[in-house]
């Protein structure tokens, strides 16, 4: 409850009244009660009318402001953070799965973090290189022995990725392969 509709209770005041005794509006009161600071006037009339010192009133009506919760101080469940990993290894071989799949388990799982993040902008990187790489690999002509041998490389390079990050996970709790931004 705000402490000037306490002390306007304790003075058995309606806002209307003492809206009227003041000469400050109605909704004025209304607002300052659910917690918009008196300032100037209205705080040396509020005072006034309800009969207070005004440094009384100020020091009253101040509370303590409620810091505001940065993303490091929420808490970051790890093993929630390793699933999300993991997560992207049954869909290697689906390459937009790699990614969804995490996203989703990211807001499912309210995990949305800088360690959740860089996984999957890690994910989106793999899947954007993996099939320029692959293409690279056919452009060049090498025959179809070596392109299945791009293909098996690729696919390991994401899993060795993913087992990497989650070791890392477990022993530091910080990922090894990271970027030096977010891509979401």
């Amino acid at each position: 409850m705000s402490r000037l509709k306490e002390i306007r209770e304790q003075k058995n005041l309606t806002q209307e009244e003492l809206a009227e005794s003041s000469g400050i509006s109605v909704r004025t009161i209304q607002r300052i009660e659910a917690g918009t600071q008196p300032k100037g006037h209205t705080l040396r009339v509020l005072a006034k009318a309800l009969d207070i010192k005004e440094s009384e009133f100020q020091n009253i009506t101040t509370e303590p402001e409620t810091p505001e919760i940065t993303e490091e101080q929420i808490s970051i469940n790890y093993s929630l953070i390793k699933i999300i990993n993991l997560s992207s290894i049954p869909c290697i071989l689906l390459p937009p799965l790699n990614i969804l799949v995490p996203l989703i388990l990211m807001f499912r799982l309210k995990q949305k973090n800088h360690l959740t993040k860089q996984i999957i902008s890690v994910q989106i990187l793999w899947t954007v290189l993996a099939p320029i790489t692959f293409m690279l690999g056919i452009f060049l002509k090498p025959g179809p022995a070596f392109t299945l041998i791009i293909m098996i490389l690729i696919v390991l390079s994401n899993l060795f990725i993913i087992l990497r990050n989650a070791a890392e996970i477990d022993r530091n709790k910080k990922l090894c392969y990271k970027l030096n931004f977010n891509m979401i």
